[in-house]
Parts: structure tokens; sequence; C-alpha cells
């Protein structure tokens, strides 16, 4: 159908950015959803600098590569997570053990990204939103419906004015639903939409491969909430139960066979990529398609050029005819 075929630098953010697009481009990727973390865009640079924005659109247009969105995951996890220790890994060593600074941090960051995506001409602002009460998910000690309920207004009262910085800039924001986050599965995002159901700017990356392991048909998920998805992700990911391995990971990292579920390459989980072009079909979703490549058990790169392959191989336009329209006088 002729779609964007994206990579999704969070996972190769280790990479300085131009050896990045140049690899980007030799694996067949038509553009890039930027993370703005490590090597790659530094958002603090961005709004300072506008030669240093210039470069990464030339770097950009050197590579003949598009940018459609910007990442922002481990940015928005510090606004709307606990205090918890792990965001250390997230923001500026000198606000480490400092939640509430962590937290400004990340809100003051996630406004910039908005001022950058503008400036670069990106619409589209991927990420996560943490959550307060993701260590209720199992309700035990027991979880009232209030705490519940605090949480979720707790992620609207702290993204408002975040997401009030994005309308001016023209830019909306992509929640990826998954674990960790204040939506994580179908009832959740549906609970989470209507918060903010007065507030276009509020919307979903798509992602398959947190749904397919919970149980979730990943295409019903995005038909059902099609008028928010706003980017998708081409993620995929393997159920491997056996009798002794749960979906709740044993905490056992990715990757280790011992797991109930891994993220695979594209191509190699349970995730039924066909069905999710029809929906995409059906719903008029003409945005790109980002490969976030996580595969523990398999080299990067080799992974990656796969992926783009069966990305465009799989990406199919639907019919602009009748198939029995041969057929009749």
């Amino acid at each position: 159908m002729g779609r964007l075929v994206t990579l999704c630098t969070c996972q190769w953010a280790d990479m300085e950015f131009e050896a990045t697009c140049k690899l980007a481009k030799e694996m067949g990727y038509d553009g890039l959803e930027i993370a703005c973390w490590g090597n790659h865009i530094n958002l603090d640079k961005a709004i300072e600098s506008q030669e240093y924005l210039d470069w990464i659109l030339d770097t950009l247009k050197k590579y003949d590569l598009q940018c459609k969105a910007l990442a922002t995951h481990i940015i928005g996890q510090c606004v709307g997570d606990a205090p918890d220790k792990r965001l250390n890994n997230f923001a500026p060593s000198h606000l480490a053990d400092k939640p509430e600074e962590i937290r400004n941090w990340g809100i003051e960051q996630m406004k910039k990204a908005a001022i950058v995506a503008n400036k670069m001409g990106v619409k589209v602002i991927t990420g996560f939103t943490g959550s307060p009460i993701w260590r209720y998910l199992y309700s035990f000690p027991q979880t009232t419906e209030e705490m519940v309920e605090d949480g979720f207004n707790e992620i609207v009262n702290l993204w408002t004015p975040i997401l009030d910085v994005f309308k001016e800039n023209d830019v909306v924001f992509a929640l990826e639903v998954h674990p960790g986050e204040i939506a994580f599965d179908y009832y959740s995002t549906e609970r989470l939409l209507e918060k903010f159901k007065d507030n276009p700017t509020f919307g979903l990356n798509f992602d398959p491969s947190h749904l397919i392991w919970q149980g979730i048909k990943p295409h019903l998920f995005l038909y059902d909430f099609r008028d928010r998805v706003y980017h998708v992700h081409m993620k995929d990911a393997a159920v491997t139960l056996d009798g002794r391995s749960g979906l709740l990971g044993s905490h056992i990292d990715f990757g280790d066979l011992r797991r109930g579920w891994n993220f695979r390459s594209l191509g190699h989980g349970d995730v039924n990529f066909e069905e999710i072009i029809r929906v995409l079909n059906e719903i008029n979703y003409n945005g790109p398609l980002s490969v976030e490549w996580e595969d523990s058990g398999m080299d990067r790169v080799h992974g990656a050029t796969e992926a783009c392959a069966f990305v465009k191989r799989t990406d199919f336009a639907p019919s602009n005819v009748k198939f029995d329209d041969a057929i009749s006088n």
C-alpha cells in the first residue's frame, strides 16, 4: 500500500544519530520515530540551538528519511509514576532519589518535546504516562475503587497542562498502552479515554505486542479505539506457556526461554498482522507503520532488517472494486 515504514529508535539510542540514520536506510526503512534521549534528540539542546535542530533535519534529509513521530517513553514515565528508584535510570543523574524533582523534570521535558516537534514539523509524540497505581495491579492488600479512581484523576491532572502545550504546538500525544502505565489493557484504556474524552490531543500509539500476551485480540482493540489511534507500532510477541511458566514473568528477564511470553521479531510471534492491516485499511489509517524492534534472542540488525521487509510485504491496499463486479450485467 505504501505506508511509510519507520524504525523506532528507542532501542538504538546507544548509537550515534547519524550512524542510526545510515543503518536504518541500509535496512530499508523510510523514516525514523526518533527517541528523545541517549545519542538521538537532546530536547534541551534542540530548544536552545537552531543549528543543532537543523543538523538533525539535515541528517534525516541526507539519508532520505522522514520523521513522523518523536518518542518520549522514559520521559513520560517520570511524569505519572509513584516514587520509584528505577526512575533514576531515566532522569539526569543529579536528580537521583529526588522523586518530585524527577517528576518536574519529566513534565518540563514533555512540554519541550511538543515545542521541538512543532519546529521539526512533526505532529505526533509517542510515549508513556506512568501510573501511580500500577503497584495495585493485584488487589491484595485490598484496593478500593476510590484508590483506583484517584490514580486515574492524578494522571489527568498531571497531563492536562502538558497537553495544553501540545495543543498550542499543534501536536498530539499517543500513549502506548503497556504494562506499567495507567492504561495497560482494554478496559483500563476505555476508562482513561473516557477521562480525556473532551481532549482529543490525547490518543493512542497502537502496539499489538503488549496486548497479545494478555489475551486481548489486537485487531479488535484497534477497531474499537480507532478514533483515538494516532500512531501504530509493528511489534510481535509469542506466548509460550508450558505448564510451568506464567504470564507474570516470574521476575525472569526478557529473552529467557523459561518465561511464559517474550517479545519476538516481526513474524516470529503470535500477532496476526493481516487482521491489523485490514482494520487499518477500514479505518483509513495512513500514518507510518513503525517497527519497535525488541527480541533478546536475535541479532538486532538481522532482525530489524528482516522486520522492515516483513512490514512492506504484509502491508496491502484495500480493494477499490467489488470482486464480483466483473460478473455483473
